[in-house]
């Protein structure tokens, strides 16, 4: 009897599971049978990708679906929370939220027993923010948006840096444990921008897609402007999914939206969310909250505004600066100070809520006070200091600062003249001498700043480095009450007049160099002549 072999045949390799032997073999041998073989194989892989790539995508975008929370129509009958879960959702549920849970996690001071009964007297909690006992004008406002009560529009809050903006908006979110409500911080890089957003939203964009295997265009080839664009898309359907079952609009917190770079591709994202907010206003469905400490956003913004509502943040005047210091002093557990140094310290920093906070921590709080205002003064020196014979590498430069300088000096006079006709008229009793303390930052118009410098593109470069501040009246003062006193120490001293108009005169002279043209001759021997005639009146000369 003939033994079988135990060798399979190397068709057999070739032979793919669904064609029957009698088929496969039917096709003949030869050499036409490895092309057929290869042919058929290829075929059938390019079948199987595909048909994988299609499943994978279904279930991919039927994966974020849920994520996002558009299957919650599904969930409203699931009894365990755990069933239905979706992310963006998640992020808009009361309780956990990271910008309030870091403004939370305050580090306390250990508890002393110095001046415990002026924190008595006062019925003082040292354990709660100073915030709840000193309530400002604008949060009730603040109290309704984040509440979702103010419907049908959007807000962008503007006031100089430390003004109590964010302050403001944290409370409120911690009034209602943030329920319906996230919070983004803006950046530079709209890279990392686009994470916080995701990480705001609870929203991982396309991170965990596997489609590099089926294509080779990567998902974030668009830029980060097309992935917020997807995650906006999701957030509005959370929204109107958010609106019909409890009748309230989400909020969306946009803070420090200044910076944003002010080229194209910041004022294009600026755009692109104020877009999303007008359409969300006018729906009802959620409303967008937008800060900035700088001017320019709402510059940008107010082209495209038909639903835009501007709250502008103000100091604190000086009846409720002197107050707020009062409280946070006992907050900071330091000893009771007289209120006569409170004051003293309110008239060197003003109505700040961020310098009443340095200076109410120190030991020495009128020395602190002083420090902060030596140190604002170095700085403002140091970005617009005057160089007298300036070389002409530096002429832009002392241009910029000449220019500042003018404007800063106008602010001077202005204070000095409210303060005069204040004392005159507490000499003639018209007033009481404790209305000496209510005179605010000086004003000038941004039309009449646009003269004084005679360079009204320079403001804007002010405003973003905490120079001068701008309002929503397209009113101009000075950024807070440090840099007019430091303004008021360099435009006291001798010979600042002097110095300025030098400097002024130097630019000019510069200036004027490169304006002129030098004309240079030739072979030019002995005896030779030549004759240069200018003629301005136009006529030829023959």
């Amino acid at each position: 009897m003939a033994r079988r072999s135990s060798k399979l045949c190397p068709e057999s390799f070739l032979r793919p599971l669904w064609v029957p032997q009698q088929v496969w073999g039917g096709y003949g041998g030869g050499g036409g049978n490895g092309v057929r073989d290869a042919v058929l194989t290829t075929i059938v892989g390019v079948i199987v990708l595909f048909t994988g790539g299609i499943v994978y995508m279904a279930w991919y975008k039927e994966n974020v679906l849920w994520k996002v929370g558009l299957h919650a129509e599904l969930c409203r009958g699931a009894r365990s929370a755990s069933v239905c879960s979706p992310q963006i959702e998640k992020a808009f549920a009361a309780g956990y939220d990271p910008a309030l849970e870091l403004a939370k996690n305050a580090i306390k001071k250990p508890a002393e027993t110095t001046e415990s009964s002026s924190a008595e007297s006062l019925d003082w909690d040292l354990e709660g923010p100073w915030t709840q006992h000193l309530r400002r004008a604008e949060q009730d406002l603040i109290d309704r948006i984040i509440q979702g009560k103010e419907v049908g529009h959007y807000f962008i809050l503007l006031g100089p840096k430390g003004t109590g903006k964010t302050t403001m908006i944290l409370d409120a979110m911690q009034a209602v444990q943030a329920e319906g409500v996230a919070m983004c911080d803006a950046h530079p890089d709209l890279e990392v921008f686009r994470l916080r957003l995701g990480k705001a939203l609870n929203y991982e964009y396309n991170e965990d897609t596997q489609t590099g295997l089926f294509q080779r265009r990567d998902p974030r080839e668009g830029g980060p402007a097309l992935d917020i664009e997807r995650a906006l898309n999701k957030l509005e359907k959370v929204a109107l999914s958010h609106a019909k079952k409890t009748g309230k609009p989400l909020i969306l917190v946009l803070n420090n939206v200044h910076y944003f770079n002010h080229d194209d591709d910041g004022r294009n994202m600026l755009l692109q969310f104020q877009q999303r907010a007008e359409a969300w206003a006018a729906s009802g469905i959620l409303t967008m909250v937008f800060s900035s400490d700088d001017f320019w956003p709402f510059f940008v913004m107010r082209k495209n505004a038909s639903r835009m509502h501007v709250v502008s943040v103000y100091d604190l005047s000086a009846k409720d600066a002197l107050t707020a210091a009062m409280r946070m002093r006992l907050n900071a557990r330091q000893k009771k100070e007289s209120p006569e140094l409170l004051k003293e310290v309110v008239d060197i920093v003003g109505g700040r809520l961020t310098y009443l906070g340095k200076v109410t921590k120190a030991q020495d709080m009128v020395g602190h006070a002083k420090h902060m205002l030596a140190v604002e003064k170095a700085w403002l020196l140091s970005q617009v200091g005057l160089i007298p014979d300036c070389d002409d590498d530096v002429m832009d430069e002392q241009k910029w600062s000449s220019c500042s300088w003018l404007l800063l000096r106008e602010f001077v006079r202005k204070h000095q003249q409210e303060m005069q006709r204040k004392q005159e008229a507490v000499a003639r009793g018209e007033i009481k001498e404790e209305d000496l303390n209510d005179i605010e930052l000086p004003r000038i118009s941004y039309y009449e700043c646009r003269q004084i410098m005679t360079r009204p593109d320079f403001m804007d470069e002010l405003d973003r480095k905490n120079i001068i501040a701008i309002d929503i009246n397209h009113d101009v003062t000075p950024d807070s009450w440090l840099i007019l006193h430091a303004a008021e120490e360099v435009v006291g001293e001798a010979g600042f007049d002097d110095l300025l108009d030098s400097v002024r005169d130097r630019v000019d002279e510069i200036e004027s160099l490169h304006r002129t043209r030098e004309l240079t001759f030739k072979d030019v021997d002995a005896g030779d002549r030549i004759r240069l005639t200018v003629d301005k009146g136009g006529a030829r000369v023959v």
